[in-house]
């Protein structure tokens, strides 16, 4: 049974092409480890990473945390998170992941040190989150919510055929799809506010960094398809992006030619302290 606040919708955005999502996404950076375990002081006991997906943001904790588990309610993710977790060596063994949502988890009272929201906040209902959050986190534990912004920064021209076409999917679900059947995200904009206006935190801030990755034209098209609107699109059968799909994908791989190119990823991490 899905807890109340939470969206079947939502939940199985992702379906579907996990295997997708996990080859291209970035891989959370090692600085948000190294940001938190200052934050709180020591090596934490357990981290909780909520909405985890494939892992990407859950394997990095791999040896800087006594425990991890990552909570994810979407079937099709998890399953690619437990395929990377048995190819994994050493710290792996500390690291689990769990069907369930943010607003129910199955932890003790104070017991957690850590939780991480990465990339899925904005899926998620805030208030019973972070009532949540504050339930199972020990005093002076830390509650993170970071995110990338889309698209990474390499050309302003590449940039703006991605964003365009990102909002064009975005509209084609929206005029397609019945409201009630479309999922629903907010804006990652009010994160901080979220968290101030919750009354669990003793201290609030937003950090700002970013995080620099090696990339070829095969991997910016592959961010471009795994944005969920874009695989909404060719869930429901659309065409109407096509034409344009295939304009992309030429223009990229003719700026690319053949080599590997630096991109910076822009991240916006948003913490606060119980």
């Amino acid at each position: 049974m899905i807890p109340e606040g939470n969206s079947k919708e939502n939940i199985e955005r992702f379906s579907g092409f996990a295997e997708l999502y996990d080859r291209y996404r970035p891989e959370a950076p090692q600085l948000v480890v190294e940001l938190l375990g200052n934050y709180l002081g020591r090596k934490p006991d357990l981290v909780m990473d909520l909405g985890c997906g494939t892992g990407l943001s859950t394997l990095i904790w791999g040896g800087r945390a006594e425990r991890v588990i990552g909570v994810e309610p979407n079937a099709d993710m998890r399953s690619e998170a437990n395929r990377k977790l048995k190819g994994a060596a050493g710290p792996a063994e500390r690291i689990t992941f769990v069907p369930g949502y943010s607003n129910r988890l199955d932890t003790p009272d104070n017991s957690v040190d850590i939780i991480t929201c990465s990339q899925s906040f904005h899926w998620m209902e805030p208030v019973s989150t972070l009532k949540e959050a504050h339930r199972v986190l020990k005093r002076g534990g830390v509650f993170a919510i970071y995110d990338c912004d889309w698209p990474p920064v390499l050309n302003w021209e590449l940039e703006k055929e991605y964003l365009e076409l990102t909002e064009k999917a975005d509209d084609l679900v929206k005029r397609t799809m019945d409201k009630a059947d479309q999922a629903v995200k907010r804006d990652k904009n009010g994160h901080l506010g979220a968290l101030r206006d919750s009354g669990a935190f003793r201290f609030t801030r937003e950090i700002v960094f970013h995080n620099a990755e090696h990339c070829d034209a095969e991997r910016f098209i592959g961010l471009a398809l795994s944005q969920g609107g874009i695989q909404t699109v060719f869930k429901l059968g659309l065409t109407a992006l096509d034409s344009e799909l295939e304009t992309f994908r030429k223009h990229v791989e003719d700026f690319f030619q053949g080599e590997s190119r630096e991109i910076w990823f822009g991240y916006r991490l948003r913490l606060g302290v119980k």
